[in-house]
């Protein structure tokens, strides 16, 4: 139990959720940053203010499967904004779903309109175009298939094998799965990456430079469309992914344009463990990258002001085994 000097009073935020997945944007109270690219404003954040990233995300505020969008000033001058993105454990390169609910919510807001627009993260710039007041489609970071066919021994199970892609954060794919890719199954597939996870680590198998690779995307058919998929994703916090997961989706195309089953500009339909769809294509790049297009829709459904008591014996956030 955590007991700390009030802070962060009166932070605003607006909730969304992009394809079932929640995004809790800050538009007002947010720490400031300074000047410099968003990869140094990350550093600050992680160094500085990563209080305010447990008191916003945490409980009883925050809940594990939420991610958190601080708006920035843009780089820039053709920007938007910048963002940078979080979740009960730390920063994130990059966030599809939450990506689509920034632009929902800077749309509602008044702060962008129809059209194109440029979003700044840490891992490069993102382009947003927004269809309508509730459907964006994001041309995501150039993404790519690192390694083939890594092979891993998983107790209980056996020898799974997939690949490692880059989508904006770093993915191990496999078309194993113990189970159906279906909600009863939530129990059995969490247990089954995160076993795929633990072996990643004990291996030191890691992506491009030695970085660490934070989410497992088990895939499997889709039962609505042919070129298609159904996944689970479990995300840096232990909770699983509600949407299709945009930078998963991402890490599939480029696993997809790799091996030559989907060809650019070609559709393809990625289903979540709870049955929402992202719309997604690409655009073959230099050697195996790709430029991906995800398409989804988020719809805000909440706006707050959060403060603090003094009294407050949680006011820094309740930790749990998932919780840095």
């Amino acid at each position: 139990m955590a007991t700390r000097p009030p802070i962060h009073p009166g932070v605003r935020v607006m909730d969304s959720h992009t394809e079932g997945e929640p995004t809790r944007v800050v538009i007002e109270g947010g720490p400031d940053l300074g000047g410099g690219t968003m990869k140094e404003r990350a550093s600050r954040f992680e160094q500085y203010h990563d209080d305010f990233r447990r008191w916003l995300m945490l409980e009883p505020r925050g809940y594990d499967y939420l991610v958190g969008a601080l708006i920035c000033p843009p780089t820039q001058k053709h920007q938007a904004a910048g963002v940078l993105f979080f979740n009960n454990v730390g920063l994130l390169g990059m966030c599809g779903h939450g990506t689509i609910g920034v632009a929902v919510t800077l749309s509602q807001l008044g702060r962008i309109g129809p059209g194109w627009h440029s979003l700044d993260t840490p891992v490069g710039e993102v382009r947003i175009e927004c269809l309508n007041d509730h459907q964006v489609a994001i041309t995501n970071v150039p993404s790519w298939r690192y390694r083939k066919g890594v092979v891993l021994e998983i107790p209980g199970y056996g020898q799974v094998i997939g690949d490692i892609a880059w989508g904006g954060n770093w993915f191990f794919l496999t078309e194993q799965s113990p189970c159906p890719i279906e909600l009863p199954f939530l129990a059995s597939l969490t247990s089954f990456a995160q076993d795929i996870r633990e072996q990643l680590e004990k291996h030191a198998i890691t992506g491009d430079s030695g970085e660490l690779i934070d989410h497992i995307e088990i895939t499997g058919p889709s039962a609505r469309h042919t070129h298609g998929a159904r996944n689970f994703v479990l995300c840096p916090g232990g909770a699983y992914d509600r949407s299709p997961c945009g930078t998963g989706t991402s890490a599939k195309l480029a696993c997809l344009a790799a091996e030559g089953k989907l060809e650019p500009g070609q559709s393809w339909f990625q289903e979540s463990v709870i049955g929402s769809c992202f719309e997604a294509s690409y655009q073959r790049l230099d050697g195996q990258r790709i430029l991906p297009r995800i398409m989804g829709s988020a719809y805000v459904y909440s706006e707050a002001t959060f403060t603090t008591h003094h009294a407050d014996p949680f006011q820094g956030g309740i930790y749990g085994l998932n919780h840095a």
